[in-house]
């Protein structure tokens, strides 16, 4: 098959990896794959390009529309003239369905791969056109149920498919590796916290700030490494700095080596507001963290509470600082169990090669339906 990725951006966000990470894998299995991001390219897009998947941007600027962005997809779609356009995120998904009113798409996808995916706006656009898309997926079932029952998007064409991960490379992460950037973070004894994300409004940094003031208290020596960019990272520099957390609070940036630093961690947290099925989770998991998690979007069908990690409300700082103490304050071996539990329920239900057969299936089942016959990929 040809398939023609569409998405709202390729940066550094889960929905962005998720979508590299199923083109490497349909590549594997002998389809064409082109990516294209509305946006420009950042960290995602050019590890495509580095991959070898073509990967082009239609250099549109974020919240700003602009006509010739639709003229340049009509004349890629046209040029390249796929069997599949799978969009993702809501402008990719408007988009597309625009699109299909100027040209002929033999099946059309598209992924919500959140709990919210915008205001009365979007959604009513949602609304307005669904009669244009063939199926969509969603990432959660949580996220499903919001969906429809809202009215947004019909039960009928609407499948819940996970994000999905590459559990091997969590799990082969070289036994040396934990104690090389241990030591070169001049960590030694203390307890160490990771999380992974962009610095907006979703993931409630400030809540998490807050949480790790209440573990400081009882543990000096743990330490919260945070990974990631975005708009809100100087005002979360500066909580951190007025709740005295100087020192056991980093702040890494935009790392290439996240697998690793899992490894070297103790714990993962997480402390959104909101979520749709955040695919750093679903690594943690495979890197056999124990986790602390507010329960938001499909968080809970990937940490299950009290077995593979904690789960508590969203934006309740003191809850989810106790929690952090409690898993703290666990014995090792139980830590260790929590997070082997973590790992094999992720390897069971969120494997990347799972997850990308059931969207192989969807294809051809579209495909089937509206008459176009297909050749293996893998056929002589």
């Amino acid at each position: 098959m040809k398939i023609f990725f569409l998405s709202t951006s390729m940066g550094m966000g889960g929905s962005d990896s998720q979508l590299l990470a199923a083109a490497q894998e349909l590549r594997a299995r002998g389809h064409e794959v082109l990516i294209v991001s509305l946006t420009p390219l950042g960290p995602m897009g050019l590890q495509a390009r580095d991959a070898g998947i073509p990967t082009e941007s239609l250099e549109m600027r974020r919240g700003v529309p602009d006509p010739r962005g639709l003229v340049r997809l009509i004349r890629l779609v046209r040029a390249w003239r796929p069997d599949v356009l799978h969009s993702h995120m809501v402008h990719a998904n408007l988009m597309a369905r625009v699109l299909r009113l100027f040209v002929p798409i033999p099946a059309l996808v598209s992924t919500i791969h959140n709990i919210y995916e915008g205001g009365r706006v979007r959604m009513a656009a949602y609304r307005l056109t669904n009669a244009l898309v063939d199926h969509m997926t969603i990432v959660s079932q949580a996220a499903a149920d919001r969906f429809v029952s809202d009215g947004i998007v019909p039960k009928k064409i609407l499948t819940v498919v996970p994000n999905g991960v590459d559990t091997d490379r969590f799990r082969t992460v070289p036994a040396r590796a934990r104690e090389s950037l241990r030591d070169s973070m001049g960590l030694q004894r203390e307890f160490v916290w990771l999380a992974v994300g962009r610095f907006e409004v979703a993931k409630d940094y400030p809540n998490m700030l807050r949480a790790f003031a209440t573990v400081h208290q009882r543990h000096p020596r743990a330490v919260l490494l945070l990974v990631g960019r975005g708009t809100l990272q100087a005002e979360s520099e500066a909580l951190a700095q007025a709740l005295g957390l100087e020192g056991a609070v980093r702040f890494l940036g935009v790392r290439q080596d996240v697998p690793e630093l899992m490894s070297a961690a103790d714990a993962y947290v997480m402390s959104s507001a909101w979520e749709g099925m955040p695919m750093v989770l679903l690594e943690a998991a495979a890197a056999g963290l124990p986790i602390v998690s507010t329960v938001v979007g499909g968080n809970d069908e990937v940490v299950r509470d009290q077995e593979s990690g904690f789960l508590v409300p969203p934006r309740d700082p003191d809850g989810l600082g106790m929690a952090m103490v409690r898993l703290m304050e666990l014995p090792d071996a139980d830590r260790r169990s929590m997070g082997e539990r973590g790992r094999e329920h992720v390897r069971a239900h969120y494997g990347l090669s799972r997850v990308v057969e059931r969207w192989e299936d969807l294809y051809r089942e579209i495909l089937a339906r509206k008459g176009f016959a297909l050749v293996s990929p893998l056929s002589p």
